[in-house]
């Protein structure tokens, strides 16, 4: 199998849950996150986010599957032009979406927990 093979080419949307860079308390929101070469990948127009900054200042994430599975991983800042582009077309279906410049974080997923 290839990487791609391996890791799916899909958007769906989760739960990315970050620990807040201000009150330590868990941040929980509902983001299409696109899975890519075994890695989980989220994006936005901008940084300006609090799921955003918190992983700035926090790189640990946990990603709440649909069926409650978690998923816990490192998230890091994408400066791949050509990988911030890939995510965005598997992301968006329409030229428009895809096609225009996004912030994105691409997470590495270390192990999974139901709770």
């Amino acid at each position: 199998m290839n990487g791609d093979d391996e890791g799916g080419r899909e958007s769906f949307i989760a739960y990315l849950i970050t620990k807040g860079r201000r009150s330590g308390k868990e941040h929980r929101v509902p983001l299409r996150l696109v899975r890519y070469n075994g890695k989980l990948y989220a994006s936005r127009r901008d940084m300006n986010s609090d799921w955003m900054k918190n992983i700035l200042h926090d790189q640990h994430v946990i990603v709440e599957m649909a069926d409650g599975n978690r998923l816990e991983g490192i998230a890091r800042l994408v400066d791949d032009e050509s990988l911030c582009r890939i995510v965005s077309m598997l992301k968006y279906k329409d030229d428009a979406r895809a096609s225009m410049n996004r912030v994105v974080i691409e997470i590495e997923v270390k192990g999974n927990s139901k709770e």
